[in-house]
């Protein structure tokens, strides 16, 4: 089973950036994904409603992730906020071992799990680990294995070459030095 960091992960990417390409981009799409992934039942079905829910927790933690590059002070972005307030859950004691459970069963239960693993993240230690990359044309969601936790990128090769190349593009302009071809 997928732990709750890379749960979280995976549905920020449902959302290709660069590409602009959905997963979810029908409801019958998002009731395949919660269903491959043991969040609802064989039964339960997608509506337009789910479905824009979905795309607001999605982008809210998306930002909420961007944030979590400066560890700076932390505001809730508006999205996720209101996202969250429609996915109500509640603490349980299963085991003597809190938990966020959902207060409803089906598509909207399925969205609950998926932000009750924020709680999860901070409780593993795991959520200030969990970024969006810094290249404003890919924000694509990792994980930050770094001893440091000072990644920035997806990935060093692709997006931090891109970001490090205008860096030094821009710099050798403003010295007025042409740049190599």
């Amino acid at each position: 089973m997928t732990g709750p960091a890379e749960l979280l992960r995976d549905f920020v990417n449902t959302y290709d950036v660069e590409q602009d390409a959905d997963e979810l981009a029908s409801p019958a799409e998002l009731s395949v994904w919660l269903r491959e992934r043991g969040l609802v039942g064989e039964d339960d079905r997608a509506v337009d409603e789910d479905l824009a829910l979905a795309a607001h927790l999605r982008e809210g933690l998306r930002h909420a992730l961007l944030r979590n590059h400066d560890g700076g002070p932390y505001a809730v972005p508006p999205d996720l906020d209101a996202a969250l307030a429609a996915l109500p859950v509640r603490v349980t004691l299963d085991g003597g071992t809190p938990a966020l459970t959902p207060l409803t069963d089906g598509v909207g239960g399925g969205l609950a799990r998926i932000a009750a693993m924020i709680a999860a993240t901070h409780a593993d230690g795991t959520w200030p680990r969990l970024k969006v990359c810094a290249e404003s044309t890919c924000q694509w969601a990792f994980i930050d294995s770094s001893k440091n936790r000072s990644r920035s990128w997806c990935s060093m090769r692709v997006c931090g070459n891109r970001t490090k190349t205008r860096a030094y593009r821009a710099r050798r302009h403003a010295e007025g030095t042409p740049s190599p071809s």
